[in-house]
């Protein structure tokens, strides 16, 4: 049986690191797919677990060195406890480091402008200075290093336990072996080189895991929006339970100004709720019996009493959370590029280094320049960033969508939004509210108009279809209760059939009419005037005679044509695709300024029409609300849900919309195209301190603590890039 895991890592310290992790696990009989993440510290692992099970993928991961577990069994608050140990820990080292390196780098400044301090310059007194911060501070790359190579791997940790390791061996032969050279005030050691690059490589990962505690603010904040306590009837009486203790089918009591728990039906009183953590609307939805209330939202102003219908890892809140984690979580295309460097990269790395040592020391004949060029080449060349570049920027960019209601599912969903250049906008309930109105019901026959509306509310009652759902709605109001049809046939992109007190009625389209064999005398003239006014049109038949025509209008929604000017404006062709003939389509399409119009589409037929789009070379975005839309959703390059639609849509979306309005839709484009180019950015970064600085190293012009400082600085500087990307404001145009 096929399951997912993620699982939480410790101790990974640069891409190579999550690369060989992620190698193993690929390796193991009976996983399907792993994915490793760097910056999240988590592995993402789909397996058969009639071959293998968690603690076997655990044991593997430990077996390289480092430490897992279920990342459900880790809290927020735990994983919170965990980073601030980390970052004190990290502090506390730092500020050992640098005290005890400090008087190295003052004894180098010194001999630099030629001012002799004898205590400073003493080779025992660095030596003792120099050696808890290689063992001691530095004893995790050691650790690393080990395991690295016990696992016949290399990784950032075997660099920089390599270069440190030379230079202070180095010094130390140099101070038991070497006399000083005449004309200098000391001899040649090299005790700060390895002391200040341990140093700086150790603030730069304190630096480095303060900012990445700040990509994932998001899911903090949506985790922060759940109540904490449900009040709740149990024997009569209201008690106050912890909210993971909240069961479905639980009597749930919320008052004035309290959060919703969980996710329910409202079955008694009424009351106003604010909604808008969820659909970004500020004025707060009244709510009365029958009507459904969402986990996190607030009560503002009566008592009411709901049944818990979705609660834990169930609720909207959760899903959304869920949702989240799982794109931050993933990788984007273009890492792999990342990922393929760092496999080969340290292992290219020290034949480089072990090059330049032998040119310096042969060719030269300079042994201490040959060490010292080598060990500058080695630390400038960590691949820290590399493996940072990418996840980082995934993480805040999936982090700031999820803020402002858009939920970007992984990595290559916004690696390929950024390309999109055709959305395809589904009409009802996407352009439209999907909430159509009757507002012509013109008799043809002998039945008055309210005998009409009866007869059609009558058949249409068991119809799922928004155009059914309002004629029953409408008849409903007017004439209360209504019966069941004694037989029903619901005939999809048609119409409906059904059986009315012994009469046959047809509702539906004019392909249902001439399948049926009904003519439609002179109502051409009556249909094409309502058609030209943006209604749609359906025609009633009783007994194989048309009766009727009724017309039912679909309010825009009031942003839509605010949208695909957007759109427009960003160079994207839009469409508007519907099963409404040509003539409605084109006249609801002119009023939010589409000019290209695929009508008369059946449900069936939606995801060819897009097949066709990406068949012409187009990089396409479907939008859609229904189940009916699902296939086409799948099919688009990528697609897109609105939140307010139904659970099948949202499931097979690549984005999802939470608020329903379509100024999202750019919004997410916008995003999309600003995180590639801080992934862009943060790649280039962290290659151009590899490429510049390895030649620089080879050929003894570059300080290894220069180097150290470097490389030290190109993590940071990835991360604090994509930490900027939390200032972008999607919704104005750039």
């Amino acid at each position: 049986m096929t399951r997912k895991q993620w699982l939480k890592i410790s101790g990974m310290s640069c891409a190579a690191c999550s690369a060989k992790i992620e190698r193993k696990l690929n390796k193991l009989e009976g996983v399907i797919a792993a994915s490793v993440n760097l910056a999240s510290e988590k592995a993402f692992i789909e397996y058969d677990s009639s071959k293998i099970k968690v603690s076997d993928l655990i044991r593997a991961i430990e077996a390289l060195g480092y430490s897992a577990e279920k990342a459900e069994e880790v809290t927020a608050d735990k994983e919170k406890e965990q980073r601030e140990q980390e970052i004190k820990r990290l502090k506390r080292e730092f500020v050992i480091s640098a005290l005890l390196s400090s008087p190295l780098i003052m004894a180098m400044v010194l001999t630099l402008i030629n001012l002799d301090l004898p205590f400073l310059h003493n080779e025992y007194f660095q030596m003792i200075a120099a050696t808890p911060v290689q063992f001691i501070t530095g004893f995790r790359f050691y650790r690393n290093a080990y395991y690295a190579l016990k696992a016949k791997n290399a990784s950032m940790d075997v660099l920089i336990a390599m270069g440190t390791t030379a230079a202070y061996f180095l010094s130390i032969y140099n101070t038991f072996s070497e006399p000083v050279k005449e004309g200098t005030m000391m001899k040649e050691l090299y005790f700060e080189a390895s002391a200040v690059i341990i140093t700086l490589i150790i603030l730069g990962k304190y630096l480095e895991a303060a900012a990445k505690g700040k990509t994932s603010e998001a899911i903090k904040k949506l985790m922060g929006l759940q109540a904490k306590t449900a009040r709740i009837i149990r024997d009569g009486s209201e008690i106050d339970i912890p909210i993971e203790e909240v069961e479905a089918g639980d009597i749930v009591v919320v008052r004035p100004g309290e959060k919703v728990p969980v996710d329910g039906i409202i079955t008694e009183g009424a009351s106003s709720v604010d909604e808008s953590m969820l659909t970004g609307e500020s004025l707060p939805v009244d709510k009365k019996g029958g009507d459904t209330v969402t986990g996190a939202t607030i009560n503002k102003f009566g008592t009411f009493k709901f049944r818990a219908t979705k609660v834990g890892k169930e609720t909207a809140l959760s899903r959304i959370i869920g949702m989240v984690e799982e794109a931050q979580g993933s990788k984007a295309p273009i890492q792999k590029i990342a990922d393929q460097v760092s496999g080969v990269f340290v292992p290219v790395v020290v034949v480089i280094a072990i090059a330049t040592f032998l040119i310096w020391h042969l060719a030269a004949g300079n042994f201490s320049m040959g060490i010292i060029s080598a060990v500058a080449v080695l630390v400038i060349a960590c691949p820290c960033a590399l493996g940072l570049a990418t996840p980082t920027a995934i993480m805040v960019g999936t982090g700031k969508g999820a803020e402002n209601g858009i939920l970007i599912k992984g990595g290559e969903h916004l690696e390929t939004a950024y390309k999109l250049n055709v959305v395809v906008l589904d009409k009802t309930g996407t352009i439209t509210k999907g909430k159509p109105e009757v507002t012509d019901i013109i008799s043809l026959g002998s039945l008055g108009e309210d005998e009409l509306l009866r007869l059609a509310a009558i058949t249409e009652k068991p119809s799922e279809h928004p155009l059914g759902a309002a004629i029953y709605e409408h008849g409903k109001d007017k004439f209360g209760n209504l019966p069941d049809p004694s037989a029903f046939e619901a005939i999809p992109g048609r119409g409906v059939k059904a059986e009315v007190e012994g009469r046959t009625i047809y509702i539906g389209t004019r392909k249902l009419m001439a399948d049926s064999g009904i003519g439609l005398g002179d109502a051409d003239e009556t249909i094409a005037r309502l058609e030209e006014e943006g209604k749609t049109v359906m025609l009633m038949a009783s007994d194989s005679l048309l009766s009727a025509v009724i017309a039912v209008a679909d309010t825009l929604k009031e942003n839509s044509k605010e949208a695909i000017e957007d759109l427009k404006k960003m160079g994207i062709e839009v469409y508007m695709i519907t099963g409404d003939n040509k003539r409605t389509a084109n006249a609801i399409a002119a009023k939010v300024g589409i000019s290209n119009v695929l009508a008369e589409v059946l449900p069936e037929n939606k995801a060819e029409e897009v097949e066709k789009l990406k068949k012409l070379g187009k990089v396409v975005g479907m939008v859609g609300d229904g189940i009916n839309d699902a296939p086409a959703l799948a099919t688009a390059d990528i697609g897109i849900a609105i939140g307010t639609g139904t659970d099948v849509a949202i499931e097979a979306a690549d984005i999802t919309l939470i608020r329903g309005d379509l100024r999202t839709i750019p919004m997410a484009i916008r995003l999309s195209r600003k995180t590639m180019n801080k992934i862009k950015q943060n790649v280039f970064w962290a290659f151009i301190y590899n490429i510049l600085g390895i030649p620089f190293a080879a050929f003894g012009m570059l300080n290894p603590i220069i180097a150290g400082g470097a490389m030290a600085f190109s993590s940071v500087s990835v991360v604090a890039n994509s930490l900027s990307l939390k200032a972008f404001r999607p919704d104005r145009s750039k």
